[in-house]
Parts: C-alpha cells; sequence; structure tokens
C-alpha cells in the first residue's frame, strides 16, 4: 500500500490536499478489496473536514 499527500496552496487561507492510496490487494485481501475501498474512503471523509 502506498499512501500519498498532496498540498497546494489555493490563497492566502485555503490548502487543498489531495490524498491517494494505490496498491495491490492479494489473497484474502483481493476479495476484499471492494470492502476495504469503501470503508477507506468512509473514513477519509470522517477525518477530513469537507
Amino acid at each position: 500500500m502506498e499512501t500519498t499527500y498532496i498540498w497546494e496552496t489555493l490563497g492566502e487561507n485555503r490548502t487543498l490536499m489531495t490524498l491517494r492510496n494505490r496498491g495491490e490487494p492479494s489473497g484474502f485481501g483481493r476479495l476484499a478489496a471492494p470492502f476495504m475501498a469503501a470503508a477507506m474512503r468512509r473514513a477519509n471523509q470522517k477525518d477530513l473536514p469537507g
């Protein structure tokens, strides 16, 4: 699993953060990948104010 964060200044008081998770599941992870992806999206949305 690789996680990348990109920070961009949008103005004096604004910053855009782009978060990217990338990986190649194998074994059980391959079967669980769709559920894990959905859980990761929910966790990211919960942790980061919008």
